[in-house]
């Protein structure tokens, strides 16, 4: 059975050895064999340091306060997500959506519970959760991330079967017209959001961004789909003229759609920047623009993009607030693990513990948050009992003050069926994560629609694991309907030779990066 996950280095390029250059079978296995040399010493350190180092320093450096036992399950955890993490990155191959999907998990319920449990100091805006449900929690997220592997593993099988038949599949083009019609469209809407907000609205501090919003559209829902109108077509748009440069039969149309892509990539960085935005939202942007400029084309670019990712999600996105609000100022930490102690930002794991109880009490109303997701369009005066957020419903339960909370998709999953949807929805999320790396992985060597959507949705699926659903339902829907507009015809005829399915990546990871 052909490995699906195993990437060889790509062979060298045939044809004449380069002018001076005499052409060597012993040369090139001394070259093999560096580059093997050295793809073992990064993933050894990178093992030392995420599977060993960080776990270590955690439990060393954190006052051993522990309010329960559960930091054991969660340091596990901790541990095998950086295995896989370690693999994916010095590995090479850019599945991006699995990637994320690890360093969500990571950080957030790996760094952030471990610490938090240890210590004794929760997140502030989620207080009074029971001990007791610090074990049965973690063993909740335990449970989501083992159906995520075991539905990852039923389609990694799935594609084997299918390599073993031969069966291919078509690279999606992009749509000449559809494009210039989007990118049309996409600039009146980031044009009209500008012009109701202004640059100084855009560009001071977050508070004063989001009272700016707030006055314009009072009503949340509204202003949230306003707002996202401003920046996901854009986005979406100026990955489409980034392809289209990639296949351009002119110097003349690789020379418009640069003009294009570069155009829409400065209003995208006015409306969404790190002062005023949120931090996802910006992640989400940025990461994007680097990827459809080429940044995972090649396995040297792909280790470099996903290595840099891993030092964002770590180093920058804890300070990541500072300046940004009127009259903030930095805080001071007393160490690294410092930053995760009480702070309301990861309060992911004590939602999962909330949602958890809120089944526990017989409170599941089956698919009804579910539900008011999918149909998130509908306005509430036409369905008045429409459901909230699934943050807000948590913060209501355990009656909070605050809540403006997170909702992870394993509080999502409790919330609308019990530990069953929690299986469910990751053995689910298993599958349609490995089939989109599937897609995407040769997309970024070719081309086409499919290297759009790798671009924006793996960093976007860290909005979506966060939650809550609701609030980057929108979004979502947005940015799919954007890329159906500019998806083109399958390139090639029938019976044309295309891509094949990739059983293993050794033709689907992008050029040589040599």
């Amino acid at each position: 059975m052909t490995r699906t996950d195993q990437i060889p280095e790509p062979s060298p390029r045939p044809g004449p050895p380069a002018a001076g250059r005499v052409a060597s079978p012993a040369a090139d296995t001394a070259g093999d064999e560096l580059r093997r040399g050295l793809r073992i010493l990064f993933l050894v350190t990178s093992l030392a340091v995420l599977s060993v180092g960080i776990p270590a320093f955690l439990v060393a450096d954190v006052a051993d306060l522990p309010r329960s036992d559960a930091w054991i399950m969660t340091l596990a955890l901790l541990v095998w997500a950086g295995i896989r993490l370690s693999f994916l990155w010095v590995r090479g191959t850019p599945r991006l959506f699995d990637f994320f999907f690890w360093l969500f998990v990571y950080i957030f319920m790996g760094i952030a519970p471990t610490a938090q449990i240890l210590s004794g100091l929760t997140s502030t805006t989620t207080p009074g959760v029971d001990t007791g449900l610090d074990m049965p929690t973690a063993g909740v997220v335990l449970l989501g991330v083992l159906c995520y592997e075991i539905g990852r593993l039923l389609w990694m099988l799935r594609e084997s079967r299918r390599h073993g038949e031969g069966r291919r599949v078509a690279v999606r083009s992009v749509s000449s017209w559809g494009t210039v019609v989007l990118a049309l469209i996409s600039l009146a809407l980031s044009g009209y959001v500008l012009s109701r907000l202004g640059a100084i609205a855009l560009l001071g501090s977050r508070d004063a961004a989001a009272a700016a919003r707030a006055a314009v559209w009072p009503d949340p829902a509204v202003r949230s789909v306003v707002f996202a109108s401003g920046i996901y077509p854009l986005l979406v748009s100026v990955g489409a003229l980034a392809q289209l440069r990639r296949t351009a039969s002119s110097e003349q149309s690789r020379r418009l759609a640069l003009i294009g892509a570069v155009a829409g990539a400065a209003v995208l960085l006015l409306i969404v920047n790190p002062i005023t935005s949120a931090r996802y939202s910006f992640g989400t942007v940025v990461f994007a623009l680097a990827v459809f400029a080429g940044a995972v084309a090649t396995r040297r670019r792909a280790r470099i993009t996903m290595l840099a990712a891993i030092a964002g999600f770590l180093f920058v996105f804890p300070i990541a607030d500072a300046f940004r609000r009127a009259g903030g100022e930095v805080s001071t930490r007393s160490g690294f693990f410092a930053e995760y102690l009480s702070n309301p930002d990861y309060d992911a794991f004590w939602q999962v513990a909330n949602a958890l109880s809120y089944w526990l009490d017989g409170l599941v109303a089956p698919l009804s948050q579910f539900a008011g997701s999918v149909l998130f369009w509908v306005p509430r005066a036409l369905w008045p009992n429409k459901p909230t957020d699934t943050g807000i419903l948590l913060a209501e339960y355990r009656g909070y003050a605050f809540d403006n909370l997170s909702a992870p998709t394993w509080a999502e999953a409790l919330v609308n069926g019990g530990i069953i949807a929690v299986v469910i929805a990751f053995l689910l999320i298993g599958v349609v994560l490995r089939a989109m790396d599937s897609r995407t992985v040769p997309a970024f060597r070719a081309g086409g629609v499919w290297a759009i959507v790798g671009g924006i949705l793996p960093v976007f699926m860290t909005i979506l694991l966060r939650g809550s659903l609701l609030q980057a339902t929108g979004a979502l829907f947005l940015t799919i309907v954007c890329i159906m507009v500019v998806r083109g015809p399958a390139a090639g005829p029938p019976g044309a030779e295309q891509h094949p399915f990739p059983a293993s990546d050794s033709d689907a990871a992008g050029a040589p990066s040599n």
